[in-house]
């Protein structure tokens, strides 16, 4: 079985932790690298756990960097509202026993794909600050991506602000370049992440997998779902935005998607960071990414459950 090699950029949160349990449960991807950005949290927190994270799961051969400490243009703004004081609000994490690199998150990027014999794909889950100044600074090892799948955007509603996603909004500009950038795209936008919903009585079935990983993201999933239960978002349970991103690279026949161009605005009053997704072929700009648009949930959730079960081993 070929892996998909891939980095992971992220901002822990609890979506966040998700996603790289499952990139570290599949067979079909290889972990060579995390970093982090802030966003979620400030970025000693999202940092610390990344590498908490990653002690949980036993795998601190991973190399981790942290990253961006702002955004490009404006001051950061996190989401301890959704995610708690720590990021990772919900259950008891191990403090990390591994160090990170002695690094910036753009040079372990830099390094991982300059050594790396296979391709790479990097998966954003955070803001995009990072993967804009690592293709700035490293123009011509950012040609050598085989493609950047991110969670962020939306076509329509957003939920930062009234059509902007949280991820993008925290760093439009970067966005804009990465889009820009000329590397295959695929984006997982809110269009597909609010189908991707688990539901109250799912998470107390993750507790019925008896290892310390799977207690530890019941804890984690019943705080993250507090947050959604207020009735103006219409869920029937959280959404699990950032883990459509590795679930899409094991199984993309879990999703349905369409190809067109996207790109952010930057410039707008009211809709700074917006993600302008031209469905209907109007501008006559070149398709640039494959944007994800349906979920089958059922494949999704018990793929959720496969993966944490990996670690009764």
């Amino acid at each position: 079985m070929t892996k998909t090699k891939i980095i992971l950029d992220c901002d822990p949160g609890h979506d966040d932790a998700l996603a790289m349990m499952l990139a570290v449960a599949s067979p079909k991807i290889e972990l060579a690298a995390v970093t982090t950005s802030a966003g979620n949290q400030t970025p000693e927190k999202t940092l610390n756990n990344a590498m908490r994270m990653l002690t949980l799961l036993n795998r601190q051969d991973i190399p981790v960097a942290g990253g961006n400490r702002t955004p490009l243009v404006k001051p950061l703004e996190t989401a301890g509202n959704v995610h708690g004081k720590s990021g990772l609000d919900g259950a008891e994490l191990p403090d990390p026993d591994f160090k990170p690199q002695d690094m910036t998150a753009i040079e372990l990027i830099a390094k991982t794909i300059s050594e790396s014999k296979e391709p790479i794909t990097l998966v954003v889950t955070g803001p995009m600050t990072n993967a804009a100044l690592f293709l700035r600074v490293y123009p011509e090892l950012g040609q050598k991506l085989e493609r950047i799948v991110y969670m962020g955007g939306a076509m329509g509603l957003g939920n930062w602000t009234p059509s902007v996603e949280f991820n993008i909004y925290v760093d439009p500009e970067a966005a804009k370049i990465v889009m820009n950038a000329g590397i295959p795209l695929t984006m997982a936008p809110l269009n597909v992440t609010h189908k991707a919903q688990i539901t109250k009585e799912e998470i107390a079935e993750l507790d019925q997998i008896d290892n310390p990983v799977a207690h530890a993201f019941y804890g984690l999933l019943n705080f993250f779902e507090l947050y959604h239960e207020a009735p103006k978002w219409g869920f029937f349970g959280a959404p699990l935005h950032d883990p459509c991103t590795i679930a899409w690279l094991i199984d993309p026949d879990m999703f349905e998607s369409e190809y067109m161009n996207v790109d952010v605005e930057t410039k707008g009053e009211l809709t700074t960071g917006e993600t302008v997704c031209d469905y209907y072929e109007l501008t006559g700009k070149p398709k640039n990414t494959d944007v994800l648009l349906n979920i089958d949930r059922d494949k999704f959730i018990q793929l959720i459950k496969d993966s944490l079960a990996t670690f009764n081993k």
